[in-house]
């Protein structure tokens, strides 16, 4: 008897005429794909949702003339940071109002609002509210012209 026919003999021995066949195993790939597709739906439906949240915004450039007319004028310098400066003298923002104040003799003047490129908008809204507050109706932003 040779050494195959003695290992089958030896199995059906012990398993009452029942043969076990040894069960492979194996790995079911059918949810693992389902996942996957789900996560891929989720990737591509959250991805088309960032275009439309960035705006593309050109800010305008002024190629007019300068003022022929000599206006009192109060430039109000906002720098990158926030920082507020009166005519050069820099203040901060509780004093932004009193100051322009002090400087509104006359209802003629008019106001510059020189921010800088970066500055944050709430230190420019800042500005405008402070020369809202001084009764100041004359307000002109600067821009550099186009080379």
């Amino acid at each position: 008897m040779s050494w195959l026919d003695n290992r089958l003999h030896h199995q059906g021995r012990f398993s009452l005429g029942v043969k076990s066949n040894s069960v492979e195993p194996e790995i079911n790939l059918i949810p693992f794909i389902d996942v996957l597709l789900v996560v891929l739906i989720f990737l591509m439906i959250s991805t088309t949702f960032t275009r439309y949240q960035e705006l593309a915004i050109t800010l305008p450039s002024a190629n007019g003339a300068a003022s022929q007319a000599e206006v009192k004028q109060i430039h109000i310098a906002v720098s990158r940071d926030g920082r507020f400066a009166i005519n050069g003298k820099v203040t901060d923002r509780t004093q932004l109002s009193n100051l322009l104040t002090s400087l509104n003799k006359d209802n003629t003047v008019q106001v510059n609002i020189d921010a800088d490129a970066r500055a944050p908008h709430q230190a420019v809204m800042n500005a405008l509210e402070a020369a809202r507050d001084a009764n100041l109706s004359n307000i002109v932003f600067s821009s550099q012209t186009k080379k």
